[in-house]
């Protein structure tokens, strides 16, 4: 198992060389090519854009009173477009969501609802029995006050 092991390690270290592997030769033949076509489309482009640019300036300048106010208006139009189809998007989503909060919602409602009137009903009858012991303790404090004055001076009632 040694033997096997130093083996391997002599072997692959005799392999081992610097030099751009093959792939990356291929690449670099052929990316050098496509890099320089577009770096040259790309010089083109913006030559012909400062020719284009040169020729339109003075038609510019003639016509602004009518250029500008009209690529204002185009622009608004453009921009209150968008702006509306945003709108309408988000609230379409907004209903979308909504609506299938419901229908995740409608599945369980019945059982919460039952838990809710559970839970109001225990409510009710703690709320019941305290206001009725509230009441008998009232009404022991008034019994004991007309015991020591000597005679009753008020009524109180509790059903």
């Amino acid at each position: 198992m040694a033997d096997r092991t130093r083996q391997f390690q002599i072997h692959t270290q005799g392999t081992r060389h610097n030099g751009p592997t093959t792939s990356q030769v291929v690449a670099i033949i052929t990316l050098l090519p496509v890099g320089a076509t577009l770096l040259g489309l790309a010089g083109i482009t913006f030559i012909g854009t400062v020719i284009g640019l040169a020729v339109s300036t003075p038609l510019f300048v003639i016509f602004s009173p009518v250029i500008v106010p009209a690529v204002l208006a185009i622009g608004l139009a453009v921009a209150g477009v968008l702006a509306s189809g945003t709108f309408g998007i988000s609230g379409l989503s907004s209903l979308s969501w909504l609506l299938s909060l419901f229908r995740q919602t409608a599945d369980t409602m019945p059982e919460t609802l039952d838990i809710a009137k559970k839970r109001a009903l225990e409510v009710a009858n703690y709320a019941g029995q305290k206001t009725k012991e509230a009441g008998q303790t009232i009404q022991n404090k008034a019994a004991r006050d007309d015991a020591k004055e000597g005679g009753p001076r008020t009524q109180i009632g509790v059903a």
